[in-house]
């Protein structure tokens, strides 16, 4: 019967009209009667003893954060019936906190929160619930809800259900704010005419009505036309190829070699490759000549096989004249053995920013 009317209070003020705003945030001390439906059967510290349903009062703090969410700590002195081997009523008393929920910042809320009951023992629950909020002026309000309860020590389940009243420190206010006399209408000034900036498209610093060379890399400097600037730089290659003594035929190990001026002479076709040729101080001296001019024709003609014009492929014999070392060792006229060559050209490459 009692939850019965607790719970039609809570169905009258729902339906009735709120004739005052919601508390944004602030502190809020109210008070409540409750009624709480407990099936505790045979305690087990106070054997054959049933806990009933109890009614209450109690006390809440809370604070409203902002138009969606709140909290609040609640002390409730409790009263409950019991039954079996032992009747009539038992104090206890309810500690507890929750969180609020209020649904687009409105009187509708859920609620869920830790509450411990010490009635014989303590036991444990969390509660889970909804309620609903009706503000008689800015600051006085009155709520009702209606909770489930879960006992973590025990697996009791109750219901409760309470009505309380409120009042809130630092409601905002709903009392209608005298308008002031509208002022004479003012001429308003034309409006200025907006100036774009000129655009940049590519990002390269020069304005599209001066740039001349549209989608630039962002990588790329560029010059007053917003064109990639450039630069000449020097690159070379060299080549030595080594021969046995009295010998002219290249070996297989230098075509990798000779591979590479095929690649730069290809690359920079107005380049010319001069191969020079040379022998050890061992023999005579025309015999030396003859066969390092032998040497530097066979480069040349593995060049020319490669692909590279003739034209562009000049080979010259220095026989014993140009010695790299000229000690008279067999070391030495190793190193001596040989057909040299440097290519030089020049490329352009861009400028970074």
């Amino acid at each position: 019967m009692k939850l019965r009317m607790l719970s039609l209070a809570v169905a009258i003020l729902a339906t009735s009209a709120v004739n005052a705003k919601e508390q944004k945030e602030g502190v809020y001390l109210g008070v409540f009667g409750d009624y709480y439906k407990a099936k505790w059967q045979q305690m087990r510290d106070a054997a054959g003893v049933n806990v009933d349903d109890s009614t209450s009062w109690g006390a809440e703090l809370g604070y409203r954060f902002n138009d969606y969410w709140s909290a609040r700590l609640e002390y409730a002195d409790m009263d409950f019936d019991l039954s079996g081997s032992r009747t009539g009523s038992l104090s206890g008393d309810r500690f507890g906190v929750d969180g609020l929920y209020h649904f687009d910042g409105g009187p509708f809320y859920a609620l869920f929160g830790l509450k411990s009951i010490d009635a014989f023992t303590s036991n444990t629950f969390a509660n889970v619930g909804a309620g609903y909020r009706h503000h008689l002026t800015d600051n006085l309000f009155v709520n009702a809800e209606t909770a489930l309860y879960q006992g973590l020590d025990r697996g009791y389940t109750d219901v409760g259900a309470k009505l309380g009243i409120n009042y809130a420190f630092g409601a905002t206010s709903s009392k209608p704010v005298k308008a002031a006399p509208a002022p004479a209408p003012i001429a308003k000034p034309e409006p200025k005419p907006v100036v774009q900036a000129p655009k940049d498209a590519d990002k390269d610093g020069i304005i599209d009505a001066e740039d001349r060379c549209a989608n630039t890399p962002m990588t790329d400097a560029v010059d007053a036309s917003g064109c990639s600037l450039y630069k000449d730089e020097e690159v070379t290659v060299s080549l030595l190829v080594r021969f046995p003594n009295n010998n002219s035929a290249v070996s297989q190990q230098y075509l990798d070699d000779i591979d590479a001026v095929v690649k730069f002479l290809n690359e920079f076709p107005e380049t010319t490759v001069r191969l020079e040729g040379h022998t050890s101080a061992v023999g005579k001296a025309e015999y030396n000549k003859w066969l390092s001019q032998k040497r530097a024709d066979s480069v040349a003609k593995q060049l020319i096989s490669e692909g590279i014009d003739a034209s562009r492929v000049s080979a010259i014999g220095y026989g014993e004249e140009r010695l790299k070392n000229t000690a008279n060792t067999e070391e030495a006229h190793a190193q001596n053995r040989r057909v040299e060559a440097k290519l030089i050209s020049v490329k352009r490459v861009k400028v970074k920013r």
